[in-house]
């Protein structure tokens, strides 16, 4: 039953994160962008440019607490070949107590092609004692 008085905005601890098919248990935190390549110009005796899409970057980031050694063997994977590593990555936002997930159901974006950009950590240590999270940033070449 609904609730009668009170919102019910999307949780963003109510989700999913896989990569190859495989979920990231060990995941903290998703980010997927669509940026338009815009292009604004304007003719002489116009007041206002136009503007126009002229193509896209799709890019994001996984923040993960490091529970397996997937990162350290892709990296191995291309020192050995120096074939660029390729990802799908696909994300599931499914709070089924939200308003949003009441009128339109669960949202799902899995993009392919993902090469991995960024720094990529090794091996982190640090005298303070916490928690180790991962940060990896992506870029792929589309969204199906």
């Amino acid at each position: 039953m609904a609730m009668e008085y009170n919102k019910s905005p999307i949780s963003l601890r109510e989700g999913k994160i896989f990569i190859d098919g495989i979920e990231c248990v060990d995941s903290v935190k998703c980010e997927i962008k669509y940026t338009p390549d815009v292009w604004t110009g304007r003719q002489l005796g116009e007041r206002t440019p136009s503007s126009r899409w002229l193509g896209v970057a799709i890019t994001g980031t996984i923040t993960r607490r490091r529970s397996t050694p997937w990162l350290k063997e892709a990296i191995a994977k291309y020192q050995k070949s120096k074939a660029t590593p390729e990802f799908t990555i696909q994300g599931i936002m499914d709070d089924r107590n939200s308003d949003y997930y009441a009128d339109n159901g669960s949202e799902t974006v899995t993009c392919v092609g993902c090469v991995l950009t960024g720094d990529l950590n090794l091996i982190n240590l640090d005298s303070a004692g916490d928690v180790l999270d991962d940060a990896i940033s992506f870029n792929a070449k589309d969204i199906v």
